[in-house]
């Protein structure tokens, strides 16, 4: 079980181009702890960035801390991962993951990748808008555009 009662997680994905190089990020904050990582990939869309950046937090998060006794408060610029987990994907998984207008919902193994880092975690989900001065956004979108940079440089 983890002594950290609280965990905060910020994610940003991004793109130059639509599809395009891509990066994601998060930025771990527990007590007195701080943890950050990026990765990237050449040919990718934002909103595969943004689902990767939060499964790759998670991922670490689970690493780092266990399996639970704390609470994540997780903070995205992403309207399309927010409303994924929060609103959607029940509909999705009971419709055989097509959306309301019966087409398949894109980035499926992601959601579900998403789904299983997930699931038993106590995770509280805030939407910040993007480039508003949000230490924590600001930062994982640097660190998203150092990630896209060494692909172009590289």
């Amino acid at each position: 079980m983890s002594l950290i009662p609280q965990i905060d997680i910020y994610t940003d994905g991004g793109c130059h181009g639509n599809p395009g190089p891509g990066g994601w990020a998060f930025v771990i904050q527990a007590g007195d702890d701080s943890h950050c990582d990026s990765g990237h990939e050449s040919q990718t869309t934002n909103n595969r960035m943004e689902l990767r950046a939060v499964i790759e937090a998670l991922k670490t998060a689970r690493r780092l801390y266990g399996d639970g006794g704390y609470s994540i408060a997780l903070f995205t610029d992403s309207q399309y991962v927010r409303g994924g987990i929060t609103e959607w994907m029940e509909r999705w998984i009971n419709n055989g993951w097509k959306t309301s207008a019966r087409k398949p919902v894109k980035n499926r193994e992601l959601w579900q990748e998403l789904r299983r880092q997930s699931d038993g975690l106590k995770i509280v989900w805030h939407w910040v808008r993007g480039h508003s001065g949000n230490s924590g956004n600001e930062l994982c979108d640097s660190l998203v555009q150092n990630a896209i940079a060494g692909i172009r440089s590289g």
